[in-house]
């Protein structure tokens, strides 16, 4: 099974951008606080992709949870909390081409809260807007069929980037909707997943919480998708999420990068052994002034950590 959807120019420009900004980013796992980053945003994750579902519970209140701290609300809201702490930090233990996977996936999410948790449905489903039917989903007989094309299209895709396919497959779990309730949150958890095992980044950024302050255009993109038979619309609207949860993860980390040293460790992993400018070195570190990146630069000269060619404008540095 081939899913349908065409790949554009926004797509590929959104695909160069996202790159840059990761290769940017992935310095994070050396000199950030990784627990205390980890849990605001796993925190954050789950507070939005249950209130899309209609969960009212607060970062405060999930935190409570998290905590194993007394907090008053709904039974159901309350279990719906646990199960999604439980899901995300499981998430290592899944695997993102496995229908086993997914089902168990599935039960740790829903479990307490219906009786066919970690099952696919056996009822006829139809997604509703008001009083208009907007989505018949396959019929229940033809769900483990396509589940499991799913995850063989999944296992045996190697040439598409990982961003798109993770869309992609976002997209065929609600337009599939093998479940009775919990779709919406498999869709955005499978993707977060795919995105985790082929960037550990991911286990920082918080896409959910962008799709919950965006979600009239995630509905309405994934309705159009249907009608038009293809999820082109809905992978150009994940993409711009995961490229502004970064830019907004980018600025969160603004100030771990207090030092020179921390500046250049950064610097060194980005740039490589390739030249550059006292620019680009600007352009990396963008809440810096032209003064700081050069006491930076000399500080490098000085250590004998760079070396330096050219004069003035036409001056470039090289890591050693």
């Amino acid at each position: 099974m081939k899913p349908p959807y065409t790949i554009n120019s926004n797509i590929l420009n959104l695909i160069s951008e996202i790159s840059k900004l990761l290769g940017r980013l992935n310095y994070v796992s050396l000199v950030a606080p990784e627990p205390k980053l980890r849990r605001k945003n796993r925190i954050s994750t789950i507070k939005a992709t249950l209130a899309i579902e209609g969960n009212t519970f607060t970062i405060d209140q999930i935190t409570a949870i998290l905590d194993n701290k007394k907090v008053i609300g709904s039974k159901k809201e309350i279990i719906e909390v646990q199960n999604a702490i439980e899901l995300y930090e499981n998430m290592d233990h899944f695997k993102i081409d496995s229908s086993k996977s997914f089902l168990k996936a599935h039960d740790q999410l829903m479990k307490n809260l219906i009786k066919n948790s970690g099952k696919y449905r056996a009822k006829n489903v139809g997604l509703l807007k008001g009083t208009i039917v907007k989505h018949v989903a396959p019929r229940p007989i033809m769900v483990p069929e396509l589940m499991n094309k799913l995850f063989q299209w999944i296992k045996e895709e190697k040439d598409l980037h990982y961003l798109i396919k993770s869309s992609i497959a976002h997209y065929e779990i609600e337009f599939i909707h093998p479940f009775e309730d919990g779709n919406g949150r498999m869709g955005r958890f499978w993707q977060s997943l795919m995105l985790a095992k082929n960037d550990p980044i991911f286990k920082y950024v918080p896409i959910e919480s962008l799709i919950e302050k965006n979600q009239n255009i995630y509905y309405e993109s994934l309705e159009k998708c249907d009608k038009q038979g293809d999820s082109t619309l809905f992978i150009e609207f994940m993409l711009n999420i995961i490229f502004e949860s970064l830019k907004d993860f980018d600025s969160e980390t603004i100030g771990i990068i207090s030092t020179p040293q921390d500046r250049l460790v950064k610097a060194c992993e980005h740039f490589s052994k390739k030249l550059f400018s006292r620019k680009e070195y600007m352009e990396l570190f963008k809440t810096i002034s032209s003064a700081t990146a050069s006491r930076d630069l000399k500080e490098a000269l000085d250590l004998k950590i760079i070396n330096k060619t050219g004069i003035k404008n036409q001056t470039r540095y090289k890591f050693n």
